[in-house]
């Protein structure tokens, strides 16, 4: 599992060249040069949403739902070449890629993952955690930051990527080994930070049943 945290954007501005901002460089980075398996977008606002809408748009045309593309699949099979079918099928498939960004859910701002067997609680502001959240949790990340941070306390990693520009805002989560490994990145791929999150594993209980 490769999980991609991109902290938050700051607004483009008017004059910028398609595909260049910070969060277009973050995302092509994700999908295309590390393959994580999903991304979250720990910023407060609808930047990733617009990013992902534009992107649709510019792969299927101006209509990128799923009903589109059954009608265009439809008219394809009927009267189109090959390299329009090729051209179509490619397209979906990066279209349908665009599924695995996400954002924190709208209004709480926060959510739960599993890191592997560990658990995970991501939230846009952390003066927002609360006792519970910190109980369970082996993992604390949030977005709302100045910098980049990796740091444990006592038990527990608190981990932000920091605002997407030159000093991060793009943090893998890999737990192909026996600890995760973050790492920090900035929107040109740089590494700015790695670390290896020792983690106790959960604990598994068996309980036997009597008669």
């Amino acid at each position: 599992m490769r999980l991609g945290l991109l902290g938050p954007a700051k607004p483009a501005p008017a004059n910028t060249p398609e595909g260049t901002s910070d969060i277009e460089k973050a995302v092509g980075f994700l999908l295309k040069t590390q393959k994580v398996n999903r991304a979250i977008y720990l910023g407060s606002d609808d930047a990733l949403e617009r990013v992902v809408e534009r992107w649709a748009r510019r792969l299927v045309g101006d209509d990128p739902t799923d009903e589109a593309a059954w009608r265009r699949a439809h008219s394809l099979a009927l009267g189109g070449t090959p390299e329009q079918i090729d051209g179509f099928v490619k397209g979906q498939r990066m279209r349908l890629r665009l599924r695995s960004l996400e954002s924190l859910p709208h209004r709480i701002l926060r959510t739960m993952e599993m890191v592997g067997d560990r658990i995970a609680v991501l939230i846009y502001d952390k003066s927002l955690l609360d006792e519970e959240d910190i109980y369970a949790a082996s993992l604390l990340i949030y977005g709302k930051s100045e910098t980049a941070l990796v740091k444990k306390i006592g038990q527990r990693w608190f981990l932000t990527p920091g605002p997407l520009g030159p000093g991060g805002g793009i943090c893998i989560l890999d737990d192909a080994d026996d600890d995760v490994r973050a790492t920090v990145y900035d929107p040109d791929g740089n590494v700015v930070q790695n670390e290896a999150l020792s983690l106790p594993r959960a604990s598994k209980v068996k309980i036997q049943g009597g008669g």
